[in-house]
């Protein structure tokens, strides 16, 4: 076979990494420095103008274990998550998770972002600095005008075919949580946002198509200054004289049938950037003798610079989902996830004629950002009053989770009954658990060394316990409620008050569960043994003080090497309670104004 991709032997500015930032940073880079020449190099494939990266109704497909868009990385079992290896997948792809994610709009607190700026010494990189760069990328065609959000930038955002039963939580939801009105407005940013049933907006545009980066920044136009190549493992930066002046890079064995796996190198005049996500790029700049002395050590790789926090500070959502049956005639994401080639050519024939149909949608189409009222903090326990103090009290934009209805059940089905589901969802958006990722060795094809650290504290424990009495409580209130699906649920005792005994919707007045400290056992048991990752990683070259584990600075130069720069999810220092594909724009846009600046132009 040929050699994939002809590139040149340098450019002024290279990215090790294609995802939704560096596509985002490379576009607005080349469209401000004409005189420049710009590349980017991406491990995964292409997604150019394939369907099941333009409609968003196969979104379940891309976590196949067959997959080629997704990297998947297992955890070092931990006796906090009953021994198992949490999987984390990652983007693999153009456009990174951008063009293989669940699309649901969800912003961050204007705390979040706040944080970054005061709590690590981050100026220009507070609320008041990224707020604008989100309306910038976005055109939110729910409500063209709302000055809340943007109505000219290249992400379109829409409800994408909601269906009845996000009309029934929302129903339901503020008549039974009396002081949890339903609002207009979940993404506000403020504390108006918090504790408001609203209707869930979507990545995805009124003609029913995904908002991922590359076909809305890079696809979409014509460059004569950049070029983005598929199936191009970066191995390491290349530094000289204290300085980045390269990538060293090879073809991907997964993407092409290429026997050389001889690696290549590529220069870089003025820039290295790398933008591998929060699980890709500590491990780029750890084989390039970027980290903790004895991780560089271990894997026999020469220091260029001691920098311990990479690697470290790993951060993600808790995810739980709980299933339950739903009415035979419910309208559910179930025939689509399970494959039924009837329901598949019905609903393909349907989004090729207009984008209408389930397959302009994800089936999560309502929501709740909630957090405890102070009459409600004791039902978490004592041990979670300080946790709520540190975070929680001085800033009340902040929800403890965001907890939704999902139509179906998005899990393999396989040896399931095939019938209508429904689940509650619940993710925590400011978990205490901190992980790290590591190279084992200095083969760029091997497994790391990852600990996520899921449930490493139990406060996380206690308000996914929390969040699954409270899902509970909505969903067996909705009129699509035909019981639990039980061997998803913690195991309770026969005789309990809080066994799964119901096969309908009980009354909006009815008595809510009770709760024996065995079934809170239990529900611990059940969190344990099945909380998930949300792949909302990040923060793994934290941009913060060197002294305090930092990797980059406010200008995203990694510390002691100069021409060398991360810019995507892996720099935040804290969590943003959101779906993180927000928050990546925001990062990547702010990139792209310091680095334009920094090469003479103006963005």
């Amino acid at each position: 076979m040929s050699i994939p991709h002809s590139i040149q032997a340098e450019y002024d500015v290279v990215f090790a990494g294609g995802g939704a930032a560096a596509c985002i940073i490379a576009s607005r880079l080349a469209t401000a420095l004409p005189h420049l020449k710009f590349l980017v190099l991406e491990s995964g494939p292409t997604t150019k103008d394939k369907e099941e990266h333009r409609q968003p109704g196969r979104y379940l497909t891309h976590l196949l274990p067959t997959s080629t868009t997704m990297q998947f990385y297992a955890s070092t079992p931990t006796e906090n998550v009953a021994g198992r290896s949490v999987i984390v997948p990652s983007g693999r792809c153009i456009g990174g998770g951008s063009s293989v994610n669940f699309m649901l709009y969800n912003r961050p607190a204007a705390s979040d972002l706040d944080e970054w700026e005061t709590e690590y010494g981050n100026a220009g990189w507070g609320s008041k600095d990224l707020i604008p760069l989100m309306k910038k990328a976005e055109t939110y065609e729910v409500e063209p005008h709302n000055a809340t959000h943007g109505s000219d930038g290249p992400l379109k955002v829409s409800y994408g075919a909601p269906l009845d039963l996000a009309a029934q939580f929302l129903e339901i939801g503020p008549k039974f949580e009396k002081n949890r009105p339903f609002g207009d407005e979940g993404n506000g940013f403020d504390a108006a946002s918090v504790n408001k049933f609203y209707q869930m907006p979507k990545w995805i545009s009124r003609k029913g198509h995904r908002s991922d980066v590359p076909h809305h920044y890079i696809y979409n136009k014509t460059f004569d200054n950049l070029s983005v190549f598929d199936g191009c493992r970066v191995n390491r930066v290349i530094t000289e004289n204290g300085a980045a002046t390269g990538l060293e890079y090879l073809f991907d064995r997964r993407v092409y049938e290429f026997s050389n796996q001889d690696l290549r190198t590529v220069k870089a005049r003025k820039l290295v950037i790398v933008s591998a996500g929060a699980m890709g790029s500590p491990l780029i700049l750890e084989r390039s003798g970027i980290g903790k002395k004895d991780i560089l050590d271990r894997a026999g790789i020469p220091m260029v610079v001691e920098l311990p926090g990479v690697g470290e500070n790993y951060q993600d959502h808790l995810f739980v989902v709980t299933p339950y049956i739903a009415e035979p005639d419910a309208e559910t994401f179930d025939p689509i996830f399970r494959g039924d080639p009837e329901t598949w050519g019905r609903l393909l024939t349907l989004w090729a004629k207009d984008g209408s149909g389930l397959m302009g949608g994800n089936g999560v189409d309502c929501a709740i950002k909630m957090r405890p009222h102070p009459d409600e903090l004791a039902e978490l326990g004592p041990d979670f009053k300080q946790y709520w103090n540190d975070v929680f009290a001085k800033n009340p934009d902040k929800p403890l989770f965001w907890l939704s209805a999902l139509a179906g059940l998005p899990a393999d089905q396989s040896a399931l009954p095939p019938i209508k589901y429904l689940c509650s969802g619940c993710f925590l958006g400011y978990p205490t658990s901190r992980g790290h990722v590591h190279i084992a060795s200095s083969d760029l094809y091997a497994a790391p060394d990852f600990q996520c650290a899921f449930l490493s504290n139990d406060c996380d424990l206690a308000a996914l316990r929390w969040g699954y009495k409270k899902g509970r409580e909505l969903i067996r209130r909705l009129p699509s409620f035909r019981g639990a699906l039980v061997p998803g649920h913690p195991q309770f005792a026969p005789d309990s008050p809080a066994a799964l005994t119901e096969t309908g919707p009980v009354p909006l007045d009815a008595p809510k569960v009770v709760y024996s400290a065995e079934d809170d056992k239990a529900i611990d048991d059940y969190v344990r043994q099945w909380v998930a990752t949300t792949w909302h990683s990040l923060g793994t070259c934290a941009m913060k003080p060197r002294d305090r584990g930092g990797v980059v600075d406010s200008k995203l130069n990694v510390y002691g090497i100069g021409k060398l720069k991360v810019a995507d999810l892996s720099i935040p220092p804290s969590n943003v309670n959101s779906n993180t594909y927000s928050a990546a724009v925001a990062v990547a846009e702010k990139a792209a104004i310091i680095i334009a600046a920094e090469l003479g132009g103006k963005i």
